[in-house]
């Protein structure tokens, strides 16, 4: 199974103190895949504004803000784990529809329909007398 975090969509203040295009809130997603099957789960993480050390909005990389994320509530591994679980779900259904029981036995088959009969049309001649 292969497990894939991404940042979709970082939201930003022109103007945070003395600092310009902080970050406040960014839009995530994990999306796991294995053979045909998929999973995803998506979200969004406020950030209070930086207090600390403080990366320029353009030196910023993705796996840093994945970080940041991480360390503000969202927890990783439950993610990864409802991604896989969707997976497995796909794989082995913990529910199926099945037929009604009463309602099991096939259906006698249907004769084809019959072609209409076809009728030939009177001639008529031209300059005949009707009797």
């Amino acid at each position: 199974m292969t497990i894939l975090w991404i940042i979709e969509r970082l939201l930003v203040k022109p103007t945070e103190g003395s600092e310009t295009n902080v970050v406040i809130t960014a839009d995530w997603r994990c999306n796991g895949t294995q053979d045909q099957y998929s999973g995803t789960c998506y979200g969004s993480c406020s950030f209070q504004p930086p207090s600390g050390e403080f990366t320029p909005y353009e030196d910023l990389t993705e796996a840093q803000v994945l970080n940041w994320c991480y360390e503000n509530g969202v927890d990783k591994t439950a993610i990864e784990a409802n991604v896989t679980q969707q997976i497995n779900d796909q794989i082995n259904p913990p529910v199926v529809t099945l037929p009604l029981p009463w309602a099991a036995q096939p259906l006698p088959p249907v004769p084809p329909p019959v072609p209409p009969v076809k009728v030939a049309e009177p001639v008529v001649i031209a300059d005949s007398p009707v009797v």
